[in-house]
C-alpha cells in the first residue's frame, strides 16, 4: 500500500442526553416546514417507542454507516438499551471487525479511483479503506475463529450465533458486535454471504464440507421473537434486505405497532428502499393504526440528534 500523506482517521461520534437538542427539535416540530417537522416526528415517535413497556424494538440498517463515525451512535443505542433486535447486512460484520482492529480514513467523493486502486485503497463514498485493513485482515481473524467453532463440534452456524461469536472474539468496547452480545441483542444477517465475512465462511466450508450456514435457524428465531412480542416497533435506517426482513417478519404478527423510516431513496422506481410506511400498511407489515413517521435525509447527519432526543426524553 502506498500511504497517502495527511489522511485523518475515521472516528466514532456519539449521542448524549441534551436538553438543548430536545428543545431545538421540539421547536422544529412546532415550526413546521419541509423535513424539519419530519425530523421532530421521527425523533418523537422513536422516543415514545423506546419508552413503551413490552415493545420489542427493532433496528435495521445497511452496512455502509458502520464504516463511518455513526457506528458510535449505533453502539450508544445498544449500550443504552434502545434496541432489542438488529437486522443488518454482512458488511456490518466486515466493517466492525476491520475498524476495531485497524483504521479507516477520511477521503473525498471526488478522488481519483484509479489512483486509489493502484495505491491499495478502496473508496466507500468519502471514506478510504486500506486494502490490507479489510479483506486480508478479516481473513486472518475469521479463519481461526471458524476453526475454533468447528473443533468445538459446530457443523452449522446461524448469522445470529456467528455475530455474537465475532463480538466475543473482538472483546473491544469500540465494537458494535461486542456490545450486542454483551447486552443480549441478537444480530441477524439474512444476506450473510454478501460480504467479506460471508466469503470467509464459504472459504472455510470449501475445506470443511460438512460445515454450513443455518439461515433457517435465524428465521425460526425471528419468528419466535415477533410471535412472542406484545408490541413491536422499528427504526429503519436506509433500505435493502435489512429493511425488508424487519418489516416482513412483523407481517406475521399483524404488522409493526411503531415505524420510523429514515431514507434518501425515492418511491417512484418501485424500490423497497424508497417505499413509504403507508405502502407497508397495504401489505400488513405495519398496522393501520401504527404510529409512524418518515424522514428523507442521509442517516449519518441526523441519527445523533434522533438518538440524543430519545435519550433526553427517557431521562
Amino acid at each position: 500500500m502506498k500511504a497517502i500523506p495527511g489522511l485523518r482517521k475515521v472516528r466514532d461520534y456519539h449521542a448524549r442526553p441534551s436538553e438543548d437538542v430536545a428543545s431545538i427539535l421540539s421547536d422544529m416540530g412546532r415550526g413546521g416546514g419541509f423535513m424539519a417537522k419530519n425530523l421532530f416526528e421521527v425523533a418523537d415517535t422513536y422516543a415514545s417507542m423506546i419508552q413503551r413497556e413490552g415493545c420489542t424494538k427493532f433496528l435495521s440498517f445497511p452496512a455502509a454507516i458502520v464504516a463511518t463515525g455513526a457506528r458510535g451512535v449505533l453502539i450508544d443505542m445498544v449500550r443504552e438499551g434502545l434496541v432489542d433486535v438488529i437486522v443488518t447486512t454482512c458488511g456490518t460484520l466486515d466493517h466492525d471487525i476491520a475498524r476495531t482492529l485497524a483504521d479507516y480514513y477520511e477521503g473525498a467523493f471526488e478522488m481519483d479511483d484509479t489512483k486509489l486502486h493502484r495505491s491499495g485503497y478502496h473508496r466507500l463514498g468519502n471514506v478510504l479503506v486500506p486494502l490490507e485493513n479489510y479483506g486480508p485482515l478479516i481473513e486472518k481473524r475469521m479463519q481461526p475463529l471458524l476453526q475454533r467453532l468447528y473443533e468445538k463440534g459446530a457443523r452449522s452456524v446461524t448469522s445470529e450465533a456467528l455475530s455474537a461469536e465475532i463480538g466475543r472474539d473482538l472483546g473491544s468496547k469500540s465494537s458494535l458486535l461486542y456490545w450486542a452480545q454483551k447486552k443480549g441483542v441478537p444480530v441477524f444477517v439474512p444476506g450473510l454471504t454478501d460480504g467479506a465475512v460471508g466469503s470467509q465462511v464459504w472459504l472455510f466450508a470449501e475445506s470443511h464440507r460438512d460445515f454450513k450456514v443455518d439461515l433457517i435457524g435465524d428465521e425460526r428465531r425471528l419468528s419466535d421473537i415477533t410471535s412472542d412480542a406484545k408490541e413491536t416497533g422499528a427504526l429503519v435506517l436506509g433500505g435493502g434486505i435489512s429493511k425488508h426482513h424487519t418489516i416482513w417478519w412483523n407481517l406475521f404478527r399483524g404488522g409493526l405497532d411503531w415505524a420510523c423510516y429514515i431514507t434518501t431513496a425515492s418511491e417512484f422506481d418501485g424500490s423497497l428502499s424508497g417505499a413509504r410506511v403507508s405502502e407497508a400498511v397495504s401489505w400488513g407489515k405495519v398496522k393501520e393504526k401504527a404510529r409512524q413517521a418518515s424522514l428523507y435525509a442521509e442517516v449519518t447527519t441526523l441519527l445523533p440528534f434522533v438518538v440524543s432526543y430519545a435519550l433526553t426524553k427517557r431521562k
